[in-house]
Parts: structure tokens; sequence; C-alpha cells
């Protein structure tokens, strides 16, 4: 397996991937067209964000997550964010995650301007939040507030 940064070559994986994340995790139906706007502009404006995408030896897109940063005052530098997390579910329980994690944990390690790692999850999914931390991330210093319009 080999982790990439995606193009527009992966628009449609990386849509069809965050449509069923919602729909997997928080039982929400996205409007398709406003989803593939959204990823078509992180594809577009690296500014906002990337996106890795996990393939196989073949070729098979089969996991993503879009990369976010987010400047950190206290640690003068910039945190990356793991966000739209999604592993093909006949690939879950393989190490695909552990995988694209620890590349992006070597990036982080390797990169002076870059001091750490968050992500968020919902509080209900368990199976996630063991994955997250058999990795040694920890849930010790926040929690999460979020105001979104209806």
């Amino acid at each position: 397996m080999r982790i990439v940064r995606a193009g527009m070559e992966e628009l449609d994986f990386l849509v069809r991937s965050q449509l069923a994340l919602a729909q997997e995790t928080e039982s929400l139906l996205l409007d398709p067209e406003t989803v593939h706007l959204g990823v078509r502009a992180v594809l577009e404006n690296p500014e906002k964000g990337s996106y890795r995408v996990m393939k196989t030896s073949s070729g098979e897109s089969i996991a993503c997550a879009l990369i976010l940063t987010e400047w950190s005052d206290w640690r003068n530098g910039t945190v990356l964010w793991i966000h739209s997390l999604y592993v093909d579910p006949s690939y879950r329980g393989q190490g695909v995650y552990r995988k694209l994690y620890a590349e992006i944990q070597s990036e982080v390690g390797t990169d002076p301007r870059l001091r750490g790692i968050r992500l968020y999850v919902d509080k209900n999914n368990v199976s996630a939040k063991a994955a997250y931390l058999k990795l040694g991330m920890n849930a010790d210093h926040y929690e999460l507030f979020e105001w979104m319009k209806p």
C-alpha cells in the first residue's frame, strides 16, 4: 500500500467516501453536489487543505483523510488536523489507518514547523476511539464545542 496526495483524479473517490462517512457515522444524507463542490474546492486550493489517499498495490483507492492546518500561538507552529477520515469497510481492521497515521506522524516529527496532530471523533464511535488510543493519541485535554448553521 502507498499513500499519495490526492489530485483531481481522486475527486469521485473522495466524494463517495465523504458521502459514505456522513451516512455511516452521523446518519446524515449530504447533498452530493455540495460535497462535490467542497472536495473540488480543496483540490483546487491547497491553502484550504490537502487530501491523502491510501492506495493498494494495484492502484485501488481505499482510504482518505483531509489534512487541515491550525496555527498554534502557544507552540509557535502548525498543528495538523486529520479530518474526513474514511477507510473502505472491506479494508478496516487491516492497519490502513495505522499506516496513514504513521506517515502523518513522521511528517510532523521531521518538520520543525509542525507541532502536533489533532482530530475529532463522534463520541459514540467506540471503534474509532479505540484505534486512536492504540496509536498513542489521547483525549485528555479538550472537548469540542461547535455551532453550525442549520
